[in-house]
């Protein structure tokens, strides 16, 4: 029988963080819950969606689908404490890593000036077998170097105009849910508050027509066994970037 992972616990000596992915209801699969922890304990959270998720939905069209889901993002950030989500509206199911990528993420970074900048799991898998989605990975590629793109002044620079300047005070980017977490923070008492999160994507769960799908056993199922790593009932597990030398 193969020993379960052990965790170490996340730091929370941070302030101001920023959570970064490519579509709405990326953070609701475990992490808003651990946001609902952060925001309760008075921290910044402000989430970024690199598109709507216009793609979606199969049975509606992206010129309907867009503006119903990030409201549904809207609701369910706020759920958990967030009253800060922005919509870069690039192009859902077809965002490449690559400059252009880097570029819009350094500019929210510069503007919001987080100490941390969160993604989810950007691997190529979630642990198994099946591949993850294209746009996530390229999302969490290009916020690692997004975040050292915003502290070099000659990089972009173009941004730096009407008082932005340069923000090189990123300690590390957060993976959620990566396959080779290392860390996690628990989520025991704010679980329920990030079920309700889920919950608010009503549209997007419906389209995916999964029946009998619960999204507080879903949930469960993810947050247990992160519970298990740190000795807890349920805990949200991360992979941790270190930036800077040493």
């Amino acid at each position: 029988m193969a020993t379960p992972p052990s965790f170490e616990p996340l730091p929370e000596d941070w302030q101001t963080a920023l959570f970064v992915v490519a579509h709405p209801d990326d953070i609701e699969y475990g992490g808003a819950a651990a946001v609902a922890r952060w925001t309760g304990q008075g921290k910044r959270v402000v989430y970024c969606m690199v598109t709507s998720g216009e793609a979606g939905i199969d049975g509606i069209h992206p010129d309907e689908s867009g503006p119903l889901r990030e409201a549904e993002e809207i609701a369910s950030a706020h759920v958990v404490g967030v009253d800060e989500v922005e919509f870069l509206r690039l192009s859902d199911g077809t965002l490449e890593y690559g400059v252009e990528l880097r570029r819009a993420i350094a500019e929210v970074v510069r503007r919001h000036q987080p100490d941390i900048a969160m993604t989810i799991n950007f691997r190529e898998t979630f642990g198994g077998a099946n591949l993850n989605q294209a746009d996530h990975i390229a999302v969490g590629r290009a916020l690692l170097d997004a975040v050292r793109d915003a502290g070099n002044r000659w990089i972009f620079p173009e941004q730096l105009t009407d008082g932005l300047e340069p923000w090189g005070g990123v300690r590390a980017v957060w993976s959620g849910s990566s396959p080779q977490a290392t860390h996690a923070v628990d989520v025991t008492e704010t679980f329920q508050a990030g079920v309700a999160s889920l919950k608010e994507h009503r549209a997007y769960i419906e389209g995916l027509g999964w029946e009998g799908w619960d999204p507080e056993e879903f949930l469960d199922g993810i947050l247990r066994g992160g519970g298990q790593g740190l000795g807890v009932t349920h805990a949200a597990t991360f992979e941790v970037f270190p930036l800077g030398w040493g």
